[in-house]
């Protein structure tokens, strides 16, 4: 059965019918994205908040707990035509506070790019157990970015940088095949680094003017300031063509003969 989806978010609900409940309804999102799309993974807590612990309970006290810069950061990356996936060890149950969260960052109108989020499939204390306590979400988002990797075949390559803040987020997206010089990690200080190059500490806002450079334009818009392909533009397509040469009745010029 087709389910008929549009590029992009597609809003889905699913619903379940028994006999002493009732009907239970569970609204979802599923994105279509092309097999050769450009992927940007993003961690949630502690990347785009300022701090793990933090990060999960400020927010829902409505205290601004974000890092200055990334909105717009995020926002010029998926302009430049890159796909966004959070990938946090948060729980499953608390996935509504935390897509709540993302939609809710907005920097002089500037908001997050949307994306799936993808959450662990655990218990709340289990989670905040392994994430806060034994600070190793790596072994969730490993498997999880591998799956997420296999479905993009024959795309061996889909994930193009990430965004993290800890060594532990790291070794996962180094796990995942993520190129070293575009893993990036930031600290509570808003200082961001990027790997191979860890004495140079730059920020979001720093990253954001120069995000041309560092995340390429994937798709050409008919406003945009960059330049057309020398092999297709309006100049070679309106040119003249050069007159065509009769080489009929010419002969060619005698190399000169060395004197004896």
């Amino acid at each position: 059965m087709s389910l008929q989806l549009q590029d992009g978010p597609n809003d889905v609900v699913f619903s379940v019918t028994t006999q002493y409940q009732g009907t239970c309804r569970c609204q979802g999102t599923i994105y279509l994205w092309n097999w050769d799309d450009k992927i940007i993974i993003s961690d949630i807590d502690g990347t785009i908040t300022r701090s793990d612990t933090l990060g999960h309970i400020l927010p829902t006290l409505g205290k601004d707990w974000t890092h200055q810069g990334i909105a717009h950061l995020y926002h010029k990356v998926s302009q430049n035509g890159y796909k966004f996936l959070y990938c946090s060890a948060r729980a499953i149950g608390m996935a509504d506070m935390t897509r709540g969260y993302l939609h809710w960052v907005n920097e002089r109108g500037t908001m997050l790019p949307m994306g799936p989020v993808l959450l662990s499939p655990s218990s709340l204390f289990s989670a905040l157990h392994r994430e806060v306590i034994e600070k190793k979400p790596e072994k969730f988002k490993v498997e999880c970015l591998t799956d997420i990797k296999n479905l993009f075949y024959p795309n061996t390559q889909p994930f193009y940088a990430a965004f993290g803040n800890r060594p532990t987020d790291v070794y996962s997206y180094k796990e995942v095949g993520v190129p070293l010089n575009r893993i990036f990690t930031v600290n509570p200080k808003g200082e961001l680094v990027q790997e191979h190059a860890k004495t140079n500490i730059s920020s979001y806002a720093r990253l954001g003017e120069v995000v041309d450079h560092v995340f390429p334009l994937k798709m050409r818009a008919s406003s945009s300031d960059f330049p057309c392909s020398d092999t297709y533009s309006h100049f070679t397509y309106w040119r003249e063509q050069l007159p065509r040469v009769d080489h009929q009745g010419t002969t060619p010029p005698h190399a000169p003969t060395p004197s004896s």
